[in-house]
This record gives structure tokens, sequence and C-alpha cells, in this order.
């Protein structure tokens, strides 16, 4: 059996688990062909992977700063309104929300910083717009520096290389944290204004079911990316579960060898329900014209809505429902990747960052409230199929992100 050592390249799996205020958080990410002589990797790591086979794990734990960069507070820093620049990337006028993350290029009259620049930075504080006061502050540090860190590596995959001839470092640790991971939560605790500019209005005002009059039997996903949705819902639904699937189609994304009691359909069309094998009872029905679901209080055990959270125009309305009909206990699993109806989505959904659509959905759940132990995951780097159709185009699996949390007893 082939060993990691420097004369290999190696395939890891990797799982980020941290802890916020607000929920537990787990993102994983599949590295490609990462070279122990060339690539960097953190001390730890290196040399205790040194040795080890395929299906091997590891586990290391890193205090507040240790992975990246800790948190300084040189890096969170006032700033006037005119240094936000409003009208940047020419996509009209963008105002400041506290909470939210934008691009370093918008930041104006700072000498380390150019309009190039599409690191995110966290704007906070917003305060009273006068001249004595600071508009906002730019907070610069690493949305993880705060917090610490669990990372599970699996060795997925070792192979032979030959002769060395340089190429590209990868620094592992900027693979696992960069872009993304500790976005979908709160800044200290202060909610995340997702609420203003009209959220949820979409490009096509159309009434749902006229939208969906045709049957549009298409996976949105790619095959790996719904193998692993399917995984993940395997792991949170019990067997003989009775399962409410919201906004269904034609995919249910759960593991074949999952048996469940019931599995009940509340879609859009009834064409794409019927095309649905695992559906043992289908309803038509429109939540954004009637956000009431039609069944009995405490009915489910679980509740699914994958693939189209991102088309709700009341989506806490909803979530209240989905509290009445769970069982004490129940889990509400919602997700999500970056493919979708652009006409149909709300324009907030577009606007804002990939790793902060979950830190919006956690607060659909905050909001609603009756919901406990909430927890974020997501999915990125696996390779895409060499059959898709998009295969040439794109190499990866299209990200997965998932939020849940469990109905609480009372």
């Amino acid at each position: 059996m082939p060993q990691m050592d420097k004369k290999t390249l190696a395939k890891l799996r990797c799982e980020l688990r941290w802890e916020s205020a607000i929920a537990k958080h787990c993102d994983c990410f599949s590295t490609a062909r990462l070279n122990l002589w060339r690539d960097f990797f953190p001390p730890q790591l290196e040399n205790d992977l040194m040795g080890r086979s395929p299906g091997e794990q590891t586990r290391y734990s890193f205090a507040p700063g240790e992975l990246v960069e800790p948190t300084s507070l040189r890096q969170c820093f006032p700033l006037k309104s005119h240094q936000f620049n409003h009208r940047f990337g020419n996509k009209g006028w963008i105002e400041q929300r506290n909470g939210r993350f934008y691009p370093r290029g918008m930041l104006q009259e700072i000498s380390t910083i150019f309009v190039e620049d599409r690191h995110p930075f966290r704007l906070v504080k917003l305060a009273d717009k006068t001249e004595t006061e600071s508009a906002f502050y730019a907070d610069l540090n690493h949305p993880l520096a705060s917090y610490s860190l669990d990372l599970q590596i699996t060795i997925t995959g070792i192979w032979a290389q030959g002769e060395q001839r340089g190429g590209r470092s990868q620094d592992v640790a900027a693979l696992l944290t960069d872009n993304g991971p500790g976005m979908q939560t709160r800044w200290r605790d202060q909610p995340t204004d997702f609420w203003s500019d009209m959220p949820f209005m979409r490009r096509d005002c159309r009434a749902d079911l006229a939208f969906y009059d045709q049957p549009r039997l298409i996976a949105h996903l790619d095959q790996t990316a719904q193998d692993e949705l399917a995984a993940l819902h395997g792991q949170l639904l019990a067997p003989n579960s009775q399962v409410l699937d919201l906004m269904s189609s034609w995919q249910t994304h759960l593991p074949e060898e999952l048996a469940l009691a019931e599995l009940v359909g509340l879609g859009l069309n009834q064409v794409e329900l019927d095309a649905n094998p695992r559906l043992t009872e289908r309803v038509v029905h429109d939540l954004n014209t009637t956000p009431q679901l039609p069944f009995a209080d405490r009915q489910f055990d679980a509740v699914l809505c994958s693939l189209s959270i991102e088309y709700l125009i009341e989506p806490v309305a909803v979530l209240r429902e989905v509290v009445r009909v769970l069982k004490p206990g129940g889990v509400c699993v919602i997700g999500f990747s970056n493919r979708w109806f652009p006409t149909k989505a709300i324009q907030l959904w577009e606007g804002i960052h990939e790793f902060e659509r979950p830190g919006l959905v956690l607060e659909y759940f905050i909001a609603a409230g009756g919901f406990t132990e909430l927890e974020t995951f997501s999915l990125r780097g696996l390779p895409r199929p060499a059959n898709d159709k998009y295969a040439d185009q794109v190499a990866l699996s299209d990200p997965i992100h998932a939020v849940w949390g469990r109905r609480s007893a009372n």
C-alpha cells in the first residue's frame, strides 16, 4: 500500500470544525494532488502525515489565530462615509450594511489597499453619520481569527510522481480557510443586516405557479454533489421517519438504502412530483402565495428543503410553519449550492458572498424561533464527474452548503 512521503502526491479530505455563538460549523475541502516536497503545510500536519496510507485519518486542534492570522486591533479601524465606494463595480448604488462583507477594493484613500483587491472585509459598527464620528469600521481580520479550530484530515489518494520540476507551491492552511469559512456567522454576536434594501424582491414577479407550469426534469447539481447531499441527509435522518420534502421536485436527494415510513413532497408542478419515485404523497402548493403548510401539528420527524430556499419571499413565515409541523427534536435541513433560476431568486441571494448565504439562512432560523442546535456545513473542491456535461468548462463539483436545526422541546 502506498504511503505519503516527499516523493508522492496526495489527495486529502479536510473537515474544519468550529463553533460560534449561534451555531456549530463544519467546512469541508477536498484538496487535489498536494506535494509534501513543494507545498506549505502547517508543521504539525507535515510531520504527522509522513508514512500514512489511504483511508487513514488524523486530527488536530488549533488555538485562535494559530491556523490563520491572529486578530489584530490594527486590522479593524474607523473610516469616514466617503471612503466607501458606493458605486464599486458599476453595479449601481451599494449601501453600507452592518455585519456584511464587501471587497476591500471598495475602500478608498487607504495606501495599502488597491481597487483591484477582491479579498473580503467586514463592515461593522455603523454610527451616526456626522462630521465628528466615523461612519463605519472596516474589519480586515480573518473571520476565523477568534475561533478555536479542529481539523480532521482523511487521506483519500496517494500517487507516485515523476522527477521534481518545480511548479506552483500551495499553502494548505490558505486552501482550507480562505475566501469563505468564518463568513457564515455574526460579528461579535451582533445580528447581520440582511433585511434592508427590499431583499426579497425578484426580477420575475409573476406567480410561481405560472413560472413552473412547465415541468423541468433537470438536475440542479452534478452527480458528485447530488451524492454528497444525499449522504448528508442520510446522516441526519433516522430510518422509518416521517419526512416532508419542501419545495420538492423529481429528486429528493436521499440515500437509496434509507427506508422511510413516509415521504411527502410539496412542490409546484404535478408532473415533477409524479416523476419522483420516493414520494408516498404529493401536494401542489405555492408557499410564496400561501406560506401556511397544509399539514397537522407535529406530523413530521424531519423537513427537507433542497436547492430552493433562495426562491422564498417569506422564508421566516415558512420556517415558523415548519416548527409547527415538526415533532419535538425533529430536524429541518436546508441545502443549497451556487446554481438557481436567476429571475426567481430573491435579489439579496445573488448580491451576497457564497459563504454569507448560510449566515442568511441561520438568521431565518433565529427569526422564526423554535429551533435549537443550529449547524452549518459546506463542501468544496471535489472533482466534477468526467461524464458531466459541464466537465470541459468547470473542473470542480458544485459546492454544497447546508444549514439545519432541531425543533425545540417546547
